[in-house]
């Protein structure tokens, strides 16, 4: 396939990172967290973005409550911010307006914002003001909410860059089978539970990374109050166990087709079922924690690669399935194609240690993801590759080509025809390779 990729300026090259590493292993790693709730007011009207039966009624109520946490590293003059938060996914706008009110203290390539993709969170087209189509199907667009989100991401930032203290840092992955299954019927599940602890100099708990690869598709549409999903009460769940003050931050994986498998015991309601799989996968990552090693002689470093994204389309299945759902015709699509969906699409990637996180635009399916992972560990030596799903900005599924062509409800929400998944993963290999060994 026609490499379709090229570096951004701002990026590091390999023999600028392996300098780098060099230069980072006598400086001292720093790190800060913070965290804002970014529960909207119900007087809002926020609509919850996950489902399109909802007709962009607004939330009745909140469940548990919803938050953006950020880890601040800094080392030497370099800085790297990650934003985690219990949201559904970020609209293309949304990174740049953040930069921007940032004042040009940060750039592109230093800032990844991960949701978990909360299907009882706030509606990401709510926050795109370029959403002016007023289909309630695909979210309402909602000054108040989007101001309310920005201006608290902003603070968050902030917040966690104001005092960092020196930090140890390590990293684990463990396969855990039996917490997630493919829905679309293939065998590919991605099992892997990767850990990252980040503790003072003096051991204290500071922060916790949780990666695993599943939809928070508990609830449904007729659910209608914020919440954070399982995800929120495994963070919960190891913040307690934890203690200390520790600040959990969950990520998801490629997850476009992965769900998750809940126990037949964990009750009647939606409710209970997303929090029974949440604090049970707590306890897990919390007794991984406990086996994870730090050290404080951790590298960072960062990367960033625009990619040049294929000709936008819809799949011939999406009027019968996508389509329906949002209540979209070919002709009004054909005006939202080019108003809501980017040409380009940027990756950034983390290094810290053997940490190799590569951020991804949207929702990969697992067997995509794996590729990516499998090839990393080869180019780069890191022990720990993980998929940072719906990084940045949500562009649509990601298929592997003939997983597009079968259709179904994953195919119609792909907008850049069958490359795009190839595309992807092209990119992420080429931008997140440069942070090798």
């Amino acid at each position: 396939m026609r490499a379709m990729v090229r570096a951004l300026a701002v990026a590091l090259g390999f023999g600028v990172v392996a300098a780098l590493a060099a230069d980072a292993g006598a400086a001292e790693l720093r790190a800060g967290v913070a965290r804002v709730d970014l529960t909207p007011p119900l007087e809002f009207g926020c609509p919850l973005g996950g489902y399109g039966e909802r007709m962009s009624r607004p939330a009745e109520g909140v469940h548990d409550r919803i938050f953006a946490k950020a880890l601040v590293l800094v080392q030497g003059d370099r800085k790297f911010a990650l934003v985690t938060a219990d949201m559904l996914g970020f609209p293309p706008t949304l990174k740049g307006e953040l930069l921007e009110r940032l004042a040009g203290d940060w750039s592109a390539d230093q800032l990844m914002l991960l949701a978990s993709h909360s299907h009882t969170s706030i509606e990401m087209n709510a926050l795109n003001p370029l959403n002016t189509f007023q289909i309630p199907q695909i979210g309402l667009y909602n000054a108040r909410t989007h101001k309310f989100v920005v201006d608290r991401l902003v603070e968050l930032v902030r917040a966690a860059e104001k005092e960092p203290v020196a930090v140890k840092v390590g990293t684990s992955t463990h396969a855990i089978a039996g917490w997630n299954r493919n829905r679309r019927g293939n065998s590919t599940t991605d099992n892997d539970l990767t850990i990252t602890r980040v503790d003072t100099a003096e051991g204290k708990p500071l922060a916790v990374l949780v990666n695993f690869t599943a939809h928070p598709t508990f609830m449904s549409g007729e659910d209608m109050q914020f919440s954070a999903g399982w995800p929120g009460h495994l963070q919960r769940t190891l913040e307690s166990l934890i203690g200390d003050g520790v600040t959990a931050m969950y990520y998801n994986g490629a997850e476009g087709d992965q769900s998750p498998v809940g126990r037949p015991d964990a009750g009647d309601s939606h409710w209970e079922r997303a929090e029974r799989y949440g604090r049970d996968l707590g306890i897990v990552a919390w007794k991984q924690w406990q086996e994870t090693k730090t050290a404080a002689d951790v590298p960072l470093a960062y990367h960033a690669y625009t990619i040049e994204l294929p000709e936008r389309t819809w799949h011939p299945d999406f009027m019968a399935t996508g389509g329906k759902e949002y209540g979209l015709s070919e002709d009004l699509f054909r005006k939202m194609l080019p108003a809501l969906f980017p040409d380009q699409a940027e990756i950034v990637s983390l290094r810290l240690g053997d940490l190799l996180m590569v951020g991804i635009p949207g929702e990969m399916a697992a067997s995509l993801g794996q590729q990516i992972k499998t090839t990393l560990a080869k180019n780069t030596g890191a022990q720990n590759p993980v998929i940072g799903g719906l990084a940045d900005q949500w562009i649509s599924y990601m298929l592997p080509a003939d997983e597009y062509r079968k259709g179904g409800y994953e195919s119609s929400v792909s907008f850049y025809g069958e490359t795009l998944g190839p595309t992807i993963v092209e990119g992420a290999i080429a931008g997140a390779s440069a942070l090798g060994k």
